[in-house]
């Protein structure tokens, strides 16, 4: 199959059908909500779901931007041209034949104008170890992307700091970013790699290896549902349902910390292509 085609594919489930563990991740907040108002809106979101995958309609009306992480094997086969016309085509097509909200505009600031096909996508790449080639995608939507921030915290300040500042940009956001969220945390670097970090957090299925970080994802994720926020911006005990860091090394002067918002529909996708891409079948 071609990879545009496989991409394609990936983003059409993508944009109908959350992650299994996204999903169990809802279905537990609703079986638990002890606010009444906090049950009638994950009801709901449940119920969407279920739709969803009996309809093949989208999830939600924001279909989001398409973000990509390129994760590319030192050792892989590699023409980079062919592989971001492919990862770019396969965006292009989801977007026309499975019900994509045309949502990007031309230029930011003048004019406005719609560009019709959900394009450019925004891609980063990476180098790792192996052969292989990941293209992990993110469906952003902006109600949550809107509440999303960075802090360029003290080197002094610490652990509790870095709760504080993701609890206040949280706090800030309120009901906005369609609660209950999931949280992506970026730490070091400099202010647009902890950015980037805290996108790449989102991207990440399993636990994290480091036990510092594991332990600190929990401890925010506690803390943020203490906010009382709620399911909808209406009060209850799931304001949260998931942290993700990534950190990075970082200046002896800084201690950068984004956070990139989520809504409820965390939608990504991903597709692996073994030994990499010259477009060679």
């Amino acid at each position: 199959m071609k990879l545009s085609k496989s991409i394609e594919n990936a983003l059409s489930s993508a944009v109908r059908v959350l992650p299994e563990e996204v999903e169990k991740a809802i279905r537990k907040a609703d079986k638990c909500e002890t606010s009444r108002l906090g049950r009638v809106v994950l009801d709901n979101i449940v119920k969407n779901i279920d739709v969803s995958k009996e309809t093949l309609l989208p999830l939600c009306q924001d279909t989001g931007m398409f973000w990509a992480l390129v994760s590319i094997g030192k050792s892989a086969r590699l023409n980079l041209a062919l592989l971001e016309s492919e990862i770019i085509a396969g965006c292009r097509a989801a977007s026309k034949n499975a019900f994509y909200r045309k949502s990007v505009v031309k230029d930011p600031l003048f004019d406005r104008e719609n560009t019709n096909t959900n394009l450019p996508v925004i891609i980063n790449y990476e180098l790792v170890e192996g052969s292989d080639i990941s293209i992990k995608l993110l469906l952003k939507g902006f109600g949550s992307e809107n509440c999303s921030s960075v802090r360029m915290l003290n080197p002094t300040q610490g652990e509790d700091d870095v709760i504080a500042a993701v609890c206040d940009i949280v706090s800030k956001a309120g009901g906005k970013p369609c609660p209950p969220i999931f949280l992506g945390v970026g730490i070091g670097g400099t202010m647009d790699k902890a950015a980037l970090l805290s996108k790449k957090a989102l991207l990440r299925s399993g636990s994290n290896s480091d036990k510092r970080y594991r332990e600190l994802e929990e401890k925010i994720k506690d803390a943020v549902n203490r906010l009382n926020i709620g399911p909808g911006g209406l009060g209850g005990d799931n304001t949260c349902l998931g942290v993700a860091i990534e950190s990075f090394p970082t200046h002896i002067a800084g201690l950068p910390v984004a956070v990139t918002v989520n809504c409820h529909a965390e939608r990504r996708a991903e597709v692996v292509v073994l030994g990499g891409y010259d477009g060679q079948a």
